[in-house]
């Protein structure tokens, strides 16, 4: 490791004389080592490190150890130790995005027009049980985008959104209509805040319209609808964050390229067992077909 460390010195231009006298190393014995011939343990490992360059890469920078190791192991049958993959991924400078903590203090606190029927307990075992839905924003260089989605708790694949430069209640209605075209479910709990948009008349009489049941929490904090904020969460650090939007219409166009192809098809979940939520759907559809 002295010697790899000389040499990323020299490399940077620093004399080999000096590193080697610093880290109480042998010049000779550097330039002995040097000439030698790679062990088939660095070759591997140069190859691993092309092969996770390539996964980091696709990911557009997000992936960390985790979903890297995920999509080596489970993406493309690779034997390799969650150790290995993160020595690798820090010799060669890689990282992902990490999420920030979420704001607890809530948005509006409108008096409830449905009862909590998920009490915090975000879980469903099969899809279109449960949906929730929310609303973010970012600005531009036009002014705000405003964007509804509606998330599958079962997979947490995006099933409807909608993208605005407005917060009428039309953005959580248009949002909901796409996910019931997609999906036409019965009777499905759709799970949201008290924020204007979901207590209003519109928006319960489209819920009723198509034979969805609403739901809200009973106090205004985040954890009341945790999972959209792991959602949206993901959209702010991955997307939203990571450049500036000069006009709405490159940041709707983003949002709409982030969802439909990147976070449901590709992106690894880690409470999926680290699959796509995509993924997830089909294996849950196939051993339904199979039973």
């Amino acid at each position: 490791m002295g010697f790899r460390l000389v040499r990323e010195l020299a490399d940077d231009g620093v004399p080999v004389a000096v590193t080697c006298r610093v880290l109480q190393a042998s010049p000779s014995g550097y330039y002995e080592w040097r000439s030698r011939r790679p062990c088939e343990r660095d070759v591997d490992d140069a190859l691993l490190v092309d092969r996770i360059r390539v996964v980091h890469a696709r990911s557009r920078g997000t992936y960390g150890v985790r979903r890297v190791h995920a999509e080596l192991v489970l993406g493309q049958r690779c034997r390799i130790g969650h150790g290995r993959v993160e020595r690798l991924m820090r010799i060669a400078g890689l990282q992902g995005v990490h999420h920030r903590k979420w704001r607890t203090g809530g948005a509006g606190r409108l008096p409830a027009v449905f009862q909590d029927r998920v009490k915090r307990v975000f879980v469903a075992d099969a899809p279109d049980k449960l949906w929730v839905t929310d609303i973010t924003q970012h600005r531009t260089g036009e002014g705000w985008v405003y964007c509804a989605a509606v998330i599958d708790v079962f997979s947490r694949r995006c099933v409807g959104w909608s993208i605005a430069d407005h917060l009428r209640t039309e953005l959580v209605v248009d949002a909901v209509q796409m996910a019931t075209w997609r999906h036409q479910p019965t009777g499905t709990i759709v799970h949201s805040d008290r924020g204007a948009q979901f207590t209003s008349w519109l928006f319960g009489s489209r819920l009723r319209e198509a034979g969805l049941l609403g739901s809200m929490g009973q106090v205004a904090s985040a954890y009341d609808n945790a999972l959209m904020e792991s959602f949206f969460g993901s959209m702010q650090i991955e997307l939203l964050d990571r450049c500036d939007w000069p006009t709405r219409a490159d940041l709707a166009s983003a949002m709409f390229e982030w969802i439909e192809a990147f976070y449901n098809p590709t992106r690894r979940h880690s409470a999926l067992a680290y699959y796509s939520p995509i993924e997830f759907e089909n294996l849950y559809n196939a051993a339904e077909t199979a039973a």
